[in-house]
């Protein structure tokens, strides 16, 4: 994958994952799943954090996930990231950490090239990497859509392809696509 076609489909990416988050009400930022899990919140903090963290490293000319724990790792690239926790605070920074995104991965250049290692061990290039991040992004927006269904609200893009099955299919194609 180029490093263009890679910013264009993070950037779709992106932009569905916050066309979901922006359906959730902010009084519902704090809500869970379960106990243990992470709140809507604490979902978006995660998702910007590993962006910022994993992208930063696979920038490097000495890209090593090992050098320190991925806290650490958290700290170096996204400190800022966990005292954002307000709905419009939290969708700005999903926005402006896209354009951050975009910026590194152009800077790196040839360094993108190269290989590295993941946190398991195995070795790959730094753009097979980097595109895993749009199917950690994915995962936890299909998470996301979970809680939108826990919190009795229709996934945008169940929408979506409501309205497109309504318009070119039997009325039960469309009620079945959701």
């Amino acid at each position: 994958m180029s490093i263009d076609r890679l910013i264009e489909s993070w950037k779709e990416v992106r932009a569905g994952f916050i066309e979901e988050v922006s359906q959730i009400p902010a009084d519902q930022f704090s809500f869970r799943a379960a106990p243990d899990t992470r709140s809507v919140m604490e979902l978006l903090q995660h998702v910007v954090e590993a962006q910022k963290c994993l992208v930063g490293e696979s920038a490097r000319p000495d890209t090593n996930l090992m050098r320190q724990s991925f806290a650490d790792h958290i700290r170096e690239y996204a400190p800022e990231v966990s005292s954002i926790k307000d709905k419009n605070g939290l969708l700005e920074l999903m926005r402006s950490s896209m354009e951050t995104t975009e910026a590194t991965i152009r800077g790196a250049g040839d360094e993108l090239n190269g290989s590295m290692q993941r946190f398991d061990g195995k070795e790959l290039s730094k753009l097979d990497f980097l595109n895993s991040l749009l199917a950690h992004e994915m995962y936890h927006r299909g998470q996301l859509t979970v809680y939108e269904r826990l919190l009795n609200i229709e996934p945008a893009m169940t929408q979506r392809f409501r309205k497109l099955f309504a318009n070119t299919e039997s009325p039960q194609v469309a009620e079945n696509a959701s």
